[in-house]
């Protein structure tokens, strides 16, 4: 991403940060409309809005700390921090919403600054019989002069005056918290309101404006000499001071005037303070300051979006990314900004405008809380800040963000969410550009994967003795020739196990070889892709199928458990293919292996309705591990209508017996077969291949056992001779595996 954003003069510490924060912070609400809160909601009320409040913001500010004090924070304070996060398309749609409450603030505290007026109008009603009826006679004029001013100064202007203002600021809340009314209730009673007051989560979303203040401090990041240090100290300075002045203000008003005068006088802090006319002078000072500041910083976020070629039109982002050259000022972004702020100055209700900022913020700092909170788990080496957060605060952040903008106005809460949306549409169409999210919620895929295959193989010992489930693994060079493999590693893969798929290509791993590799590999996913499927695909290069079959074996699997069955496929066309099975038959053995062996024929799975399973008088440690390996098969999709058929072949003197065997666990419930699908065949005078053909040349797939002795006495002929069948899988259990 482009570091154009950096200014040629940047020379602002913390200060001006701090100042910028705090002079909005304890702006126009806490003047206007802090005691109507507390006449609303009582003292326990408002705290309780002020905590909550703060347990947004500071979580937030510790997040856009921690981010600072990572990456070079540029031009657009907290859009740079967004999309330098979570990419150009996330960053943008919030960068513009964020954009939109910082240039809509401008009105609110232009709107609040008329209200300051409200002694000297009825001053010149009383005594020269001037009437003004429309505060906007006030506010648009205003407007005027400080955009003029703006334009002509820029931001060095605002800083000097933001000195001044917020020393008298200063000097009128002082004077507030050492005035003594002479009406003053005569005991504090924390839940006193007024009768039918306001709800509590109205009066969050208009107060909630004046916790908001960290946001115009991160806007003047482009002009800071060091952001990694001025940022944190500057916005967590700032809400801190503001949380410790808000509950010392509601404590104030409560002792200092009763719950009807609080509601009904906007400007009840005149006749709290010592000298009373210093509240609406500190008002004005307030309003003035935190106007400034939203001033300064909209105009910077909306060039920063320009810088970025956010919008379609390249002609608009080369328009708003031009400066002064007097004082490097966003000129044209200032006039947008100003033009934005007219509008709503026009409208000039000051809680309508309030509930749309809160909305507004509330998004943008559940997105910056979310960051931060997917960074910590993501855990990118490129991501190492020297400020550190808690991941649990920022979760706390992001999660209540949420839940309070559907608290606050559900309709309007929607409203923001779709112009998002809009937004984040309209450019993605335009700009495929997804890197910053995509990276982060990659990490965090990773690394919560990484941490289930530790804990999973920490769990392993002595688990697989209790539960059998299958890690399953299958090599063959054939993928592009039959599925079959692939398809029934899928099934047994799906919901209970792991499978990995491996192609083997022969030969010496080379840069040819190599390249081959990935070629194939490619062509494995394409053909997947379809499918419903859950197997891991990989390749392996190896000068013979011995050497490969002895480092599959070895591998340690992506579930983090090692693997317990392996796999192998042959056409009944091609039987030449098993002498590799029964050439490593030995290494099979010796590594504890289930050996399971796919007898493909040209009926392939057929309809996939029936599954055959064969359990003879010799398959003692296999007979367990065929039926669930039916079972498993069947909890796919693809053999939802499908049935179990088992045929049990004993001689005649343990037919009732193994019966008895079988309906206990039926009527168990641990084997989800009617008894009416189980066949028991003597095998006292039936030739046994003889036998499968005869009853399941019509199933879709066959399991039959086998064991070591067997493939040593009949070798390749134990499992050719099935002509006409469909599959056949025939299994090899190292032990016998319980059925629970």
């Amino acid at each position: 991403m482009p570091d154009n954003l950096l200014k040629n003069k940047a020379n602002f510490g913390t200060m001006p940060v701090f100042l910028t924060a705090i002079s909005t912070i304890l702006g126009a609400i806490l003047f206007l409309r802090f005691g109507w809160a507390v006449g609303n909601v009582g003292f326990i009320g408002v705290i309780g809005i002020i905590i909550l409040g703060h347990l947004i913001t500071i979580p937030t500010a510790m997040a856009v700390a921690e981010i600072a004090t990572n990456q070079k924070v540029l031009g657009g304070g907290a859009y740079y921090i967004i999309s330098r996060s979570f990419g150009l398309n996330i960053g943008a749609a919030i960068g513009i919403t964020l954009y939109l409450s910082q240039a809509i603030s401008v009105a609110f505290y232009v709107i609040a600054f008329a209200e300051a007026f409200d002694p000297a109008i009825q001053w010149l009603a009383d005594n020269y019989g001037i009437l003004i009826y429309d505060k906007r006679a006030i506010s648009i004029p205003t407007m005027t002069i400080l955009a003029g001013l703006f334009l002509y100064r820029g931001a060095n202007m605002g800083m000097k005056a933001l000195y001044v203002v917020v020393a008298t600021l200063g000097l009128s809340l002082f004077m507030f918290f050492i005035g003594t009314p002479e009406n003053a209730p005569t005991e504090m009673v924390l839940d006193a309101t007024i009768e039918n007051p306001k709800g509590f989560f109205y009066v969050f979303t208009i107060v909630f404006p004046a916790f908001t203040g960290l946001a115009a401090g991160l806007g003047l990041s482009g002009d800071l000499k060091n952001p990694r240090k001025s940022i944190p100290r500057g916005t967590i300075w700032a809400t801190i001071g503001g949380l410790v002045i808000y509950i010392w203000a509601a404590y104030k008003f409560t002792v200092s005037a009763s719950p009807e005068d609080l509601a009904s006088n906007q400007l009840i802090m005149r006749k709290i303070a010592i000298w009373g006319p210093i509240i609406p002078i500190g008002l004005a000072a307030a309003s003035l300051s935190s106007a400034l500041g939203s001033i300064m910083v909209a105009p910077r976020t909306l060039q920063a979006i320009g810088l970025d070629d956010i919008f379609p039109q390249k002609g608009l982002n080369k328009w708003l990314k031009s400066e002064s050259k007097k004082n490097n000022e966003p000129i044209n972004a200032s006039v947008i900004s100003i033009v934005i702020a007219f509008v709503f100055v026009f409208i000039g209700d000051v809680d309508f405008v309030a509930q749309i900022i809160s909305m507004f913020f509330m998004v943008t700092y559940g997105a910056i809380c979310i960051i931060s909170f997917l960074e910590h788990f993501a855990a990118d080496p490129s991501y190492r800040p020297t400020f550190r957060s808690k991941w649990y605060l920022s979760l706390m952040g992001a999660v209540l963000s949420v839940w309070i903008m559907f608290q606050m106005n559900m309709t309007y809460a929607i409203l923001s969410l779709m112009i998002m949306g809009g937004i984040y549409y309209g450019i993605n169409v335009t700009a495929k550009e997804n890197r910053g999210l995509a990276k982060l919620f990659r990490g965090v895929v990773f690394q919560l994967s990484r941490h289930l295959q530790i804990f999973a193989q920490r769990a392993e010992k002595g688990d697989r003795e209790l539960s059998w489930r299958p890690f399953a693994i299958c090599i063959s060079q054939d993928s592009f020739k039959r599925r079959s493999a692939f398809d029934l590693l899928r099934w047994i893969s799906y919901k209970y196990g792991f499978g990995t798929y491996i192609h083997f290509l022969e030969g010496f791993l080379n840069e040819e070889t190599n390249e081959e590799s990935k070629q194939v590999m490619n062509k494995l996913i394409n053909l997947a892709s379809g499918s419903k499927n859950r197997v891991y695909l990989d390749t392996i290069i190896s000068p013979s199928m011995t050497s490969a079959i002895a480092q599959v074996m070895q591998l340690s699997g992506i579930s983090g458990h090692g693997y317990n069955t392996i796999l192998f496929e042959f056409s009944r066309t091609e039987s030449e293919r098993l002498n590799y099975v029964i050439d490593n038959y030995k290494l099979l053995e010796s590594t504890h292996f289930d050996v399971c062996i796919l007898n493909t024929s040209y009926k392939g799975f057929g309809y996939q309705k029936e599954i055959h399973v064969w359990i003879g008088a010799n398959d003692l440690e296999n007979a367990n591990l065929m039926i669930l390996l039916a079972y498993i098969i069947q909890g796919h999709p693809d053999w939802k209508k499908g049935t179990i058929k088992i045929f049990a072949i004993y001689p005649g003197d343990q037919l009732e017996s193994q019966k008895e065997k079988l309906l206990a666990l039926i009527k168990s419930g641990r084997l989800p077969i009617s008894p009416s699908n189980i066949q028991l065949i003597n095998a006292n005078y039936a030739n046994k291949k003889q036998v499968i053909m005869s009853k399941s040349m019509d199933a879709d797939l066959s399991i039959l056992g086998f064991n070591h002795e067997d493939v040593v006495e009949e070798g390749v002929d134990l499992f050719t001779g099935f002509e006409d069948m469909g599959n056949i899988l025939f299994v090899s259990s190292y032990k016998e595996i319980k059925i629970k």
